[in-house]
């Protein structure tokens, strides 16, 4: 058994605290510079991590640039990578980087790489032979086909689709319901069915 304390208290913490416990881990409680409610004991703010040496951490926090700040300031812990039992993960070929989140009824099919600090929210499919980029967020219900590249801090929006061999570039938001049917080269919001950049 694994103790484990979440970065941040909110909601997005509140399911990672879920996911450990549904793994037969213990989750010690949060760390959160603002002391909001939680489900579990906020135990001190985000710099108390050193007082737990032996305690794997995960960031519980939804907004990507938050995350990779966070995952640079705390040196040398060892980061929880969170995989909710209910998820379909190939054992062909698939990584996953650490500190990363996948979520109840997600698929993550064989050949795919996923970096750090990811999420994979809930039922979001990630097909094969896709690369996913450090501090990606796929969203509820988001779907990558296959052979898909999603560059670093880029967010898939709830529901969003991408089409087979296509990239996407890092810095991206992608809306929700969106479909992306070509490569994205310069980042930026996209909306749309197909996706076209908004200012």
């Amino acid at each position: 058994m694994k103790d484990v304390i979440i970065i941040g208290a909110g909601g997005h913490a509140k399911v990672i605290a879920d996911i450990v416990r549904c793994c037969g881990d213990r989750c010690l409680g949060f760390l959160d510079d603002a002391v909001q409610d939680a489900a579990l004991p906020v135990l001190g703010k985000v710099d108390d991590y050193v007082n737990y040496p032996d305690a794997e951490f995960v960031i519980g926090i939804g907004n990507a640039a938050v995350r990779r700040k966070i995952a640079g300031e705390l040196a040398g812990v060892n980061w929880y990578t969170a995989i909710h039992p209910t998820a379909v993960v190939s054992e062909m070929n698939v990584t996953i980087g650490g500190g990363s989140v996948v979520m109840a009824n997600a698929v993550i099919n064989p050949g795919t790489a996923i970096g750090a600090h990811c999420i994979i929210n809930t039922a979001a499919v990630v097909e094969h032979d896709n690369r996913i980029g450090d501090f990606v967020h796929i969203s509820v219900g988001a779907k990558l086909a296959g052979t898909v590249s999603v560059g670093a801090d880029t967010w898939v929006g709830i529901g969003a689709v991408v089409s087979n061999n296509l990239s996407i570039c890092g810095g991206c938001m992608i809306g929700a319901g969106t479909v992306v049917v070509r490569s994205i080269t310069e980042s930026g919001t996209y909306v749309g069915i197909p996706a076209r950049r908004i200012k």
